[in-house]
């Protein structure tokens, strides 16, 4: 375990927080497969049992690895070891911006890509104007809980994936979001429910086609 490390890590480490310490998960992709970009990646809504361990968080890790990039997950203030109280978004947002400025200070010249699941994806796009990611991903952003509407469009690619069966997050509420929005995010949807449970391996699948289709084309627009 270390301690506002100096170089990227490879294991579980804190960062100093605005509410203490945030507990921290690091890994890395095969040396030759690497991007000069770190991927951070939200977890879901603390009070319901998110943490940076949840099923669908770990394989927005592995997508992201597969592309070659570094990642970072992290448990919000007030979960695992992470220090703090729940504070709706707000201060989640605060411990997401203090792991970007750990990232920044000693990797400068890297590239951030920014992803969030349910809850995370709300305080990874209140967090868009300062972090400024090269590539954003949400994954059943939950946009009839939380105003969605008076946050900015973030200006990088856009991913965004729902799972057409999702029993938390209302599928056609998203739909209508996405549709709303000028330049639209790609939208990629299939059957699955908010877990994606037993679609886990489609939902890397689409994560890197998805990105892979938008470094291509950074244009591009696809729904499924």
């Amino acid at each position: 375990m270390t301690t506002n490390p100096q170089q990227f890590p490879e294991k579980s480490f804190f960062v100093q927080g605005p509410a203490g310490a945030i507990e921290c998960l690091a890994s890395s992709p095969n040396e030759s497969e690497a991007r000069k970009t770190v991927g951070i990646i939200c977890h879901p809504h603390p009070l319901f049992g998110g943490t940076m361990h949840n099923k669908v968080t770990h394989m927005i890790e592995k997508a992201y690895r597969e592309l070659g990039l570094h990642t970072v997950r992290f448990n919000f203030r007030g979960v695992g070891e992470s220090a703090g109280e729940f504070d709706n978004g707000v201060g989640e947002t605060d411990d997401l911006l203090a792991i970007y400025h750990w990232i920044k200070d000693i990797l400068p010249e890297y590239d951030i890509w920014l992803a969030g699941f349910s809850f995370g994806s709300y305080t990874a796009l209140r967090a868009c104007p300062e972090i400024k990611p090269s590539q954003f991903l949400t994954v059943a952003p939950p946009v009839e809980r939380y105003d969605y509407s008076e946050l900015p469009i973030p200006d990088c690619p856009w991913l965004v994936i729902q799972g057409e069966d999702d029993d938390v997050v209302t599928p056609k509420a998203v739909y209508d979001y996405v549709n709303g929005l000028d330049p639209r995010p790609q939208l990629v949807t299939f059957k699955a429910g908010h877990f994606f449970h037993r679609r886990l391996i489609d939902l890397k699948g689409a994560i890197v086609n998805g990105i892979l289709r938008q470094l291509a084309d950074p244009s591009a627009s696809l729904e499924e």
